[in-house]
């Protein structure tokens, strides 16, 4: 049986733009998504911590290094710039991969640069 699990987190991060008539995702600073292991085309979900707004899209590649957070599309009409979001990965897996999988969680300061990198632990608690 596979289960849906949180692969990874980017939490509190700042959304820099909001772009409706832009082809639908959410692109994210390619440095973010390597120190959290998401990939393009990713589907993940996305809370706006705001206005309570919960959604699914998919990721684009942002430059590295512009710590951008960026809603495309229809998704844009869910944020505002400044807005802090939770950006959630799931993957599915087995008991036994589940028993190996510790998520990287980003947890975001100023300017969306990384304050802290933490893991989950599978049986609870975090490290």
């Amino acid at each position: 049986m596979l289960r849906k699990v949180l692969h990874s987190k980017i939490h509190m991060a700042r959304v820099t733009a909001a772009k409706p008539d832009y082809i639908g995702s959410i692109t994210i600073d390619a440095d973010l998504l390597e120190a959290c292991g998401m990939r393009v085309n990713d589907a993940v979900e996305v809370a706006n911590c705001r206005n309570g707004e919960r959604f699914e899209t998919y990721i684009f590649r942002g430059e590295p290094g512009s710590k951008c957070i960026e809603l495309n599309g229809a998704a844009a009409h869910l944020v505002e710039v400044g807005d802090q979001l939770i950006i959630m990965h799931y993957a599915y897996l087995t008991d036994e991969q589940y028993a190996k999988n510790t998520p990287k969680v980003l947890i975001m300061g100023e300017g969306n640069r990384v304050d802290r990198l933490m893991r989950y632990e599978p049986f609870g608690g975090a490290r």
